[in-house]
């Protein structure tokens, strides 16, 4: 059993406080045509708006394959978790046969890598208040350069196609860390207009070019990849800073992206 991390700390312990904070955050309009998404991973006081507008499109599918950077250092580079996930609101499955179908060359199982990790553990409250019935294939990235991005997202797409199953790639990633409101809103309109070109190089120049603090890029990679396979295109849905509802001498940026096919 996969526990709670930052429960009490980047969201609500109770089941009681974390619905109503979620409830505040999201207004469901499913949109059929999303496959994959963009969402921040911040404290929900910070990020949880724009999270929110992004899980409120996700459409209700089988499996939502979460991808997130890997903070704490620990466990193995590429990561993807066999444990069933517990949050405040319950238990989540894990798509043990979508795990199976993966070819497993750069993805492999190990739990230590998500034991005290966040960027996967609080969209998980999203999808609960939002969906029923569906499992998370969870895979935590401590390496984040093209050729793994491009490895993963063929791992998963390769899965997809054995199982013939409904998924939704969820890339959890905040932006520029730790600048001035106003330069933060600056380069992360630059990232972002590469995300949106969907031109995966071109992103991959951007990023490294400006040095850019972004945590979840190779995360973000993987669901560009994801999308350029079905052909989708990429629509920024909201952007906000920490500066929004706190401090702006040092804030982070928050976009949240949705791909439609």
């Amino acid at each position: 059993m996969r526990r709670p991390a930052v429960a009490g700390s980047f969201y609500p312990a109770s089941k009681e406080s974390l619905e109503a904070m979620l409830r505040e955050f999201t207004t469901p309009i499913k949109d059929e045509s999303v496959i994959a998404c963009v969402s921040p991973h911040a404290g929900y006081m910070y990020s949880g708006r724009t999270a929110g507008k992004v899980h409120s499109l996700l459409p209700d599918v089988e499996t939502y394959v979460i991808l997130g950077p890997n903070h704490t250092g620990v466990g193995l580079p590429v990561a993807v978790s066999r444990d069933k996930w517990v949050t405040p609101l319950g238990e989540v499955e894990i798509d043990q046969e979508f795990i199976d179908a993966m070819p497993k060359i750069v993805v492999a199982v190990d739990e230590t890598a998500h034991r005290y990790e966040h960027s996967l553990e609080v969209q998980v409250p999203f999808l609960q208040y939002l969906h029923r019935d569906f499992k998370i294939v969870p895979i935590c990235l401590g390496l984040q350069d093209q050729e793994t991005a491009r490895e993963v997202a063929e791992e998963i797409i390769e899965a997809e196609k054995k199982t013939g199953k409904k998924i939704v790639v969820v890339a959890s990633s905040d932006m520029h860390h730790y600048l001035p409101d106003d330069e933060c809103r600056r380069l992360d309109e630059i990232v972002i207009k590469a995300i949106l070109s969907m031109d995966v190089e071109k992103y991959y120049k951007t990023i490294y070019d400006l040095q850019a603090s972004v945590c979840g890029y190779g995360c973000i990679a993987v669901a560009m990849y994801y999308a350029n396979h079905h052909n989708a295109k990429a629509e920024l849905v909201d952007y906000s800073t920490s500066g929004d509802v706190a401090d702006k001498s040092s804030v982070v940026g928050y976009a949240g992206i949705v791909f439609r096919k």
